[in-house]
């Protein structure tokens, strides 16, 4: 697929953004370094003549010592395009962060250094010191190269040649410390040690836009081993608050703060004299926090690339295509490669009328009743800023942010029963809260008296106000919910759905939504008669859950839910249990859809799909096909639904019905890195539209064709019945 803005993890973006930035920033840092001092006079001027940015800068100096990067294999070493950076930038990123496993994971040092002396007692690790001492000679020769040319090209005019050489001959310490570090790090379980990033210095605005940013690693020249690591950082950290003035990262024109503040006391001394050059107003004192405001949060950045090269807004001016404003490009050179793909079907010549029509659709996707839908339909969205200042910061809000858990914190088991313990208080809200007051209202007494078919009328009779956010989140159970009361009911009517009493459904590919099992209670409280089993399958769940199966069950009157006593959750045996009436049972199976074995379900039901983008679709429409059950999809654009019914038809011959607006897709605007059109999370919904018996009944005829007079032949055994009974239930049996 050639967008996948809805199906990358926003961190992905975030972190590729980070690395390109810091590329760019470490070629011309070497160019400007090793420049005469009038190149450095030359740069302070035209920063001088920047517009003034009326915002509080803040340089951030933030040691590390407990953090490592573990480097695996394809990885380069090194801050500049190794750590898996060529993986993020390259033609085919990756779309999940666990994608990046094999190349580049964080580690924690600290649990190395804790065990470190029990380890030399019980052994003496020859063999990994062995391995350690090996990575650490490379982190030595390929990590430091960047860093090491950095402090001496990067120093502005005016320095005198003995502060260069404060390190006090990095070359030998370097030597020492690939001597001593496979002693420190002896015990560790991996053959390789890791990287240590000594030092981050960060360079945002007041709001929490990052401008800037420079990576130590450990042993570059102004860090001090595992110190502080703000010795001599002066010049380095000089260097990148010009490069941040003249290429800001998050966003905006090139520009100069009004007034800048550091956070290291020793740093601010040192820039005393420094910062004024560039006509910049330094702080009387150093900042004594670590943030400028309580309420400070890193924003959602806003740099887009361009859709051919790949090269950030911060490098090259970007437009989007003048026809249909979709499509984001550099120039007339990327535009025109673009315009003149081969094969034909996949140029922009060929998709841009598409394309522009799909672009028609964004008032559309935006026309929803909330009082914060303005804020959050913006293509300027922030969506960190929206989270953290309503307090939503913890349960499952996290999934919806960049937030990631660092190594050593407790963390539950992603999606795993032992999650569901948090449910034992009798809550099954209590993930979906943040800090502040309680999110979701208490039950209604009574049942809905009739379906709802939008936000504003569910909202309603929950007692929910139209400013809360809850409908992030719900989206996922209102979207089966509307599917079971309206799409089935129209697209296949003859089942019957709304009269069942019991509804086995399986979720396929499922993956964020089982991160966010208990938003599916909500189904409970919807259909309150209806016993629900819903079957996560897909190979990118935990393999620990597999074949897990437990209950939901409300043990409160019907139609109410109290915090105090309302809900039990246990494993099940597997066994499947009768009575099962407001209950909630949940299965899980770790494998690709088409290698489930088990009963047909009543529905199947799929998020935010895009079967282009892997390869098991090829095999699990094909099993849908051989079903023939209602399977219907989310998309989160129509350009998802036109590459899922190409896959379709691909993999089975069917298609897909025209795709239409769900009425409970998430108010939230996915961010789009190369591209202006509207992506949010459950947008669009299908159905599968399978080949026709007759057509492709060639597939399953082959046993049956030699028997070709069927239609002669039942009448023919009820004649000679005595004579040709036994045969005539074998080859049914058979066939």
């Amino acid at each position: 697929m050639e967008f996948v803005s809805g199906y990358r993890d926003e961190f992905l973006d975030f972190a590729a953004l980070l690395f390109g930035w810091f590329h760019k920033f470490v070629a011309e840092r070497g160019a400007v370094g090793t420049s005469p001092e009038g190149r450095w006079q030359q740069l302070e001027a035209q920063i001088r003549r920047l517009p003034q940015d009326p915002a509080l800068w803040v340089l951030h100096v933030l040691p590390n010592r407990s953090v490592g990067i573990s480097l695996g294999q394809g990885a380069e070493p090194g801050p500049g395009s190794g750590l898996g950076a060529a993986r993020l930038l390259g033609d085919e990123p990756p779309l999940h962060l666990r994608d990046l496993s094999p190349y580049v994971s964080f580690v924690s040092l600290e649990e190395g250094e804790e065990g470190e002396e029990e380890e030399e007692e019980e052994e003496n690790g020859e063999e990994e010191g062995a391995g350690t001492k090996k990575v650490e000679t490379e982190e030595a020769g390929e990590a430091a190269p960047p860093s090491r040319q950095s402090p001496q090209e990067a120093h502005p005019p005016g320095e005198p040649e003995a502060k260069q050489e404060a390190g006090g001959g990095e070359d030998g310490c370097q030597e020492d410390r690939a001597k001593d570090e496979p002693e420190r790090r002896k015990g560790r379980r991996s053959e390789a040690a890791p990287l240590h990033l000594s030092c981050l210095l960060l360079v945002t605005d007041e709001h929490g836009t990052i401008l800037g940013i420079d990576l130590l690693m450990d042993g570059a020249q102004g860090t001090a081993g595992r110190g502080s690591g703000t010795e001599n950082l002066a010049p380095r950290a000089y260097a990148l608050l010009c490069h941040s003035m003249a290429c800001p990262m998050g966003s905006g024109d090139p520009r100069r703060p009004r007034q800048l503040t550091v956070g290291d006391a020793r740093l601010h001394r040192e820039l005393e004299n420094l910062v004024p050059r560039l006509g910049v107003k330094l702080a009387k004192t150093p900042m004594r926090t670590w943030g400028p405001r309580p309420g400070f949060t890193f924003a959602s950045l806003r740099a887009r690339t361009c859709h051919v090269c790949h090269r950030h807004s911060f490098e090259v001016k970007l437009t989007p295509c003048p026809q249909c404003g979709a499509v984001l490009y550099c120039g007339e050179a990327c535009l025109r490669a673009d315009w003149k793909r081969c094969p034909d079907d996949v140029s922009h010549q060929f998709w841009c009328p598409r394309l522009a029509a799909f672009m028609e659709r964004a008032g559309e996707l935006a026309a929803l009743p909330f009082t914060y839908t303005a804020e959050v339909t913006s293509e300027t969205f922030n969506k960190e800023a929206f989270l953290a200042s309503r307090g939503l910061t913890r349960g499952y809000w996290t999934q919806l942010s960049m937030l990631i858990l660092g190594p050593g914190t407790p963390r539950q088991p992603r999606g795993t029963t032992p999650s569901l313990s948090l449910l034992l208080s009798g809550d099954p809200y209590q993930l979906l809260q943040g800090d502040g007051p309680a999110l979701m209202p208490p039950v209604p007494l009574d049942p809905p008296r009739s379906l709802f078919g939008s936000w504003q009328a569910y909202y309603t009779w929950r007692g929910l106000g139209l400013d809360s956010p809850m409908a992030v989140l719900l989206t996922y159970p209102l979207t089966v919910y509307y599917v079971i009361t309206h799409l089935v009911p129209q697209s296949f009517p003859e089942l019957n759905i709304q009269n069942k009493q019991s509804l086995k459904i399986h979720v396929v590919e499922a993956g964020k939504e089982f991160d966010l099992v208990m938003v599916f209670w909500e189904l409970l409280v919807l259909l309150p008669h209806v016993a629900l089993e819903l079957q996560f399958v897909g190979d990118g769940l935990p393999p620990e859950s597999d074949q897990q199966h437990f209950t939901l069950q409300r043990d409160g009157p019907e139609g109410s839910v109290r915090p105090s006593s309302g809900v039990s959750a246990r494993l099940s045996s597997g066994m499947k249990e009768k009575g099962g009436r407001r209950d909630l049972q949940i299965k899980v199976s770790s494998r690709p859809y088409h290698l489930l074995q088990g009963p047909k379900p009543d529905l199947v039901i799929g998020f935010n799909s895009g079967f282009g983008l892997k390869d098991t679709w090829l095999s699990s429409l094909p099993r849908l096909q051989s079903l023939r059950v209602p399977a219907f999809f989310t998309e989160s654009s129509e350009y998802g639904c036109v590459m899922d019914d190409q896959t379709m038809a691909v993999a089975t011959g069917g298609g897909t019905s025209p795709p239409q607006p769900n009425p409970f897709r998430s108010p939230f605007r996915l961010r789009a890195a190369d591209n202006c059109m509207p992506w949010y999370c459950n947008a669009f919904i299908f159905h599968l539209v399978y080949k026709p018996p007759q057509g492709g009944g060639t597939r399953s005829a082959p046993v049956p064709a030699p028997p070709a007079p069927a239609p002669a032949a039942p009448p023919a055994p009820a004649r000679r019945r005595r004579g040709e009974k036994k045969p005539g239930r074998g080859s049914r049996r058979r066939r």
